[in-house]
């Protein structure tokens, strides 16, 4: 069953992201990953069938993965839910989660490994991401010389806009600043390199963090297709945009067409949803060795 729109009669809804439905369960938050797909940011009409069930077990696929630092996550099984969200297994079961309250940082943690997207258009203007100044003569797709952190702000709507460092520090303050720095970079190679044994290539991803009760942790989701560029290692080449196992399909779909990226955003077509799907679900086995 596919889920694009979620209510829960009884449980507070809090609010409705791109893709996530935040409720309130008092001293904890559900959080249910819905098949919407964004673009540009708009959401589209169209949803992606299981989208939301490979967010959220990859997500949690990490969460297991990362003991150097905490994440939000209190259950995903849903035999652990409370009772009051027995009516709702269709609905939730495989694609939410109960996590921790947290106050979320202001800013997006992005880093970069490979050279695409917005961070090749900013180079090619100035040699530059974030206002990092990086190597001359790099192609589309090349790999960094080593990963870079450029920070973003977050945007509910419209588009994040990357900030430097200097922001981040006045907007974090010097201590925290530097421990998301520290913690994002250490995230992705830990991710990277796993990737790599599964024959995928982590070209880009951003992480979010939260305060709970003063102590940093890792919330919302986690190296999956939504917040990262997965591609296929036997088919990445510099200079060659490399055929992805997240949205950059849908992307470049839309990049065909001659809609002016505002909304309503155009409906996408059966092959278009069939394949994404496919490619979402192949990150997912490939990096798991799990059936969805």
């Amino acid at each position: 069953m596919d889920l694009f729109d979620c209510l829960l009669p009884g449980i507070p809804k809090l609010r409705s992201g791109k893709v996530r439905e935040v409720f309130d369960l008092e001293d904890r938050l559900l959080f249910v990953a819905t098949d919407r797909i964004s673009a540009f940011d708009c959401i589209l009409p169209t949803p992606i069938p299981d989208k939301g069930k490979v967010l959220t077990q990859l997500s949690n696929f990490w969460f297991e993965k990362f003991d150097f630092i905490e994440n939000h996550s209190i259950a995903t099984a849903f035999s652990q839910f409370p009772d009051q969200l027995k009516p709702y297994q269709h609905l939730l079961e495989g694609r939410s989660m109960i996590v921790q309250k947290a106050t979320p940082l202001p800013v997006e943690c992005v880093v970069r490994g490979y050279i695409a997207g917005s961070g090749w258009k900013d180079y090619q203007r100035n040699g530059e991401i974030g206002g990092i100044a990086l190597p001359k003569g790099l192609n589309l797709a090349s790999r960094l010389p080593e990963p870079i952190f450029t920070p973003s702000t977050k945007a509910e709507k419209g588009h994040d806009e990357t900030i430097s460092w200097d922001q981040c520090r006045q907007i974090l303050g010097d201590e925290l600043a530097n421990e998301v720095r520290r913690l994002s970079l250490e995230i992705y190679d830990y991710g990277r390199a796993y990737a790599a044994t599964c024959g995928i290539i982590i070209a880009d991803t951003k992480f979010e963090f939260g305060l709970k009760d003063g102590k940093l942790i890792l919330i919302d989701e986690c190296l999956t297709p939504d917040s990262s560029r997965f591609w296929p290692a036997d088919s990445w080449e510099p200079g060659v945009n490399p055929p992805s196992f997240d949205k950059q399909f849908v992307r470049d779909y839309l990049e065909s067409l001659t809609w002016d990226k505002t909304p309503p955003a155009p409906a996408l077509p059966e092959p278009i949803v069939s394949k994404t799907r496919e490619k979402y679900i192949e990150a997912f086995t490939r990096l798991t060795g799990l059936s969805l």
